[in-house]
């Protein structure tokens, strides 16, 4: 029998190994050769060898068991003894070659020996090289970067390899108070620390949701104190005088996720009234006739064809003005014999008269109309043939990022998709006046048209290229100083500024931290999911030969807000439909999420899903509890167990970025997210200054929906 023997199998299932103990081991200790060995702790481990392999087991319960023994001759009394017994968790395989697997792929049989777990097991399990067995690092397969230390075993970092990490998904998940901010910005500090064979992070996009606002501290630290890797990372801090995503940007379904028009008939009618603005300024770009004045051409001609009353109208009230803007239009196609046709049509408005009760009426000359329609009819022909190497139709341009004026599409586009569609004697236009109302509530509400620039009357020159560059953090590449739209002055503003708040001039920032914490939750979840979409869009349209040379992680603090599991009404989040679409297809394009939340139980199952790695601080919640463990393998649920009672700082790591599950205690952070607990007794003993808190100032700078700053 092996000196390093402490017992044997005497059960086994599918992941679990039930053992007892030899009679002869008197402790919980064992000598051997190189020192005393633990033999039965929780989250130690037990070597199984089988052949020339080694299966490592996590001790998860131990557990004494009186047993009663007769002796060989009746006359014997019954004596009873105490034999202990453990139940150890499969997590690994230690091959002949001395490196460590995740998984088992062998099995022990009845009575198969124990061993302790030696120093040298542990430097595999763990990694644990020394300097003179180091070597380059293999991004690939090597776990490299510490994250934290082994509670068993204080000499032994956890490592977590980044590429798996990111590379599928991850999630953060516990309590509140557990340390999750804490955890996230000691991972990301521990990247910017680290060597990777000579060289560091230079070219890594971060973006995080911060929705409390904690992130600043942690990558810009204090005045006291800056954060030791400032320069390198060069964080961008955009609060809410930056937070701004043009209204233009969004597609249909974020127009009708934000307006909620109802589907039957205010649907429609905004979807068409969307399409005739965009069109319009995609028409005017290539001097086409934009749709909406071709859609008014086709109302004349077929009034003009039905000789309907309501050519009457037409040409009384709004014919003159639509024949001036017509004039006005610079297009390509020669439109002299449509203004000439039009202007025929309106030598017949003397013949037209209005009663005291507002009532029109006249006789038109059925010949003036005939020959107006026909002539409209064949310009109209000519203009579809000579444009169709250029057209552009409304339903192509409806979810493109062209921009509008949204007032435009109040006062002019919304009566122009009604017309189109409302026939002889329908309420359409009594239908849709609500939604027009709630247009025109967003447009005078400032906290929700400042963010989304609902007033914004002038087209931003490549705004498009500017709002993605600015949320990657690569606002340098296309700044230029002449420039004064509002992410130029904003990033401007920022170079400006001294001391921690400072942007490094010509420099991409590797972490860009959006401050979500004062926007209002009307739009919370479509600027985030226009955000996530955005980003998603630009990814994806990298030629195929550059796809993933542009990795990023997206962090989304408090993820259920912005993926619920349960719908907040009858309407599916927009966010969480983006975020799901990122989940199941961002991969193949380099976007990764890490997910940070309070109540895995609220948050979608799509998501997490597809997270490959978990960091799982202490959860209490037994729902949390029973969600947590249908996402992960049944071979850690053992492990799992240990959740309610974990404490501050420490967690369970399971899944493709460790080399094995275990439980750690994360490294600090430095500096630490603004996320402390607050001190009450402390606070409550001190004496305050009479001008705490600054009732006036705050109050002041809420009523400008802004945060206070002190002098």
């Amino acid at each position: 029998m092996s000196e390093r023997s402490i017992g044997k199998v005497i059960s086994v299932d599918s992941f679990r190994a039930y053992i007892r103990l030899d009679d002869d081991l008197k402790s919980l200790y064992k000598s051997g050769y190189e020192d005393i060995f633990e033999v039965a702790r929780i989250n130690s481990y037990v070597i199984i060898p089988i052949g020339s392999d080694k299966i490592v087991a996590m001790v998860t319960s131990v557990k004494s068991i009186d047993e009663t023994e007769i002796g060989k001759n009746k006359e014997a009394i019954f004596l009873t003894k105490s034999a202990r017994y453990l139940v150890a968790t499969m997590i690994g395989t230690i091959e002949n070659s001395g490196k460590y697997i995740q998984g088992v792929y062998n099995y022990p049989i009845l009575d198969n020996p124990v061993w302790y777990v030696t120093s040298q097991d542990l430097d595999n399990i763990f990694d644990q090289k020394k300097k003179e067995d180091s070597k380059e690092i293999n991004f690939d397969d090597d776990y490299y970067l510490p994250i934290g230390t082994s509670p068993s075993f204080s000499d032994y970092k956890i490592k977590i390899n980044p590429d798996k990490f990111f590379g599928k998904h991850a999630a953060i998940l516990g309590n509140t108070g557990s340390g999750k901010s804490c955890t996230f910005a000691s991972i990301i500090q521990s990247m910017f620390d680290f060597n990777y064979n000579g060289k560091q992070l230079k070219n890594a996009h971060i973006i995080i949701f911060d929705t409390n606002g904690e992130y600043k501290q942690a990558f810009q630290g204090t005045k006291q104190t800056p954060y030791k890797n400032l320069e390198l990372v060069n964080p961008f801090h955009i609060d809410k005088d930056g937070m701004k995503v043009p209204f233009w940007f969004m597609n249909f379904a974020d127009f009708d996720y934000l307006f909620e028009p109802t589907s039957g008939t205010q649907a429609p009618v905004l979807k068409h009234a969307l399409g005739l603005a965009k069109n319009q300024t995609v028409s005017i770009s290539q001097k086409l006739i934009p749709q909406a004045y071709i859609s008014k051409l086709e109302i004349i001609i077929n009034e003009c064809v039905t000789n309907d009353f309501k050519i009457i109208n037409t040409i009384y009230e709004g014919l003159e003005d639509f024949g001036k803007e017509l004039v006005e239009l610079d297009i390509d196609f020669d439109k002299t014999k449509i203004l000439d046709s039009l202007r025929n049509l309106m030598k017949e408005k003397p013949k037209i008269t209005k009663t005291k009760n507002d009532y029109l009426k006249g006789n038109i000359s059925a010949a003036v109309l005939t020959e107006s329609a026909k002539i409209l009819k064949t310009e109209l022909s000519l203009y579809y043939s000579s444009a169709r190497k250029v057209e552009v139709t409304k339903e192509r341009n409806i979810d493109l990022p062209i921009y509008f004026n949204f007032h435009d599409l109040l006062e002019s586009f919304f009566d122009e998709a009604i017309s189109e569609q409302e026939n002889s004697g329908n309420r359409l236009r009594e239908f849709v006046s609500t939604l027009r109302l709630r247009l025109q509530s967003y447009l005078s509400d400032e906290r929700i048209s400042k963010p989304l620039l609902l007033n914004e009357t002038e087209e931003i020159t490549s705004a498009l290229a500017k709002f993605i560059s600015f949320i990657l953090g690569d606002f340098c590449k296309v700044y230029n100083t002449a420039d004064t739209d509002l992410f130029t002055e904003y990033y401007k503003s920022n170079l400006g500024k001294t001391g921690i708040e400072k942007l490094q001039e010509a420099k991409s920032s590797q972490i860009t931290i959006i401050d979500m914490s004062l926007l209002p939750f009307e739009v919370l979840e479509t600027i985030t999911g226009l955000i996530g979409r955005l980003i998603l869009d630009f990814t994806s349209r990298l030629p195929e030969s550059d796809r993933g040379k542009l990795p990023m992680v997206i962090a989304l603090e408090e993820a259920q807000n912005y993926i619920p599991e349960k719908n907040r009404g009858e309407r599916e989040s927009i966010a969480k439909k983006v975020f799901e679409r990122i989940a199941r297809e961002g991969r193949k394009y380099g976007i990764s999420l890490l997910v940070s939340s309070q109540r895995p139980s609220e948050l979608s199952k799509t998501v997490l899903s597809q997270c490959n790695s978990f960091i799982i601080h202490r959860l209490q919640n037994p729902e949390d509890q029973k969600y947590v463990r249908q996402l992960v393998s049944a071979a850690n649920e053992d492990i799992l167990q240990q959740l309610p009672i974990l404490p501050q700082q420490h967690v369970v790591i399971m899944g493709d970025a460790v080399r094995t599950p275990v439980q750690a205690r994360m490294n600090n952070a430095n500096p630490r997210p603004n996320s402390n607990n607050p001190k009450f007794i402390e606070n409550w003993t001190n004496d305050l200054p009479k001008e705490f808190p600054n009732y006036k100032g705050i109050a002041d700078a809420w009523e400008k929906g802004e945060k206070y700053k002190k002098e």
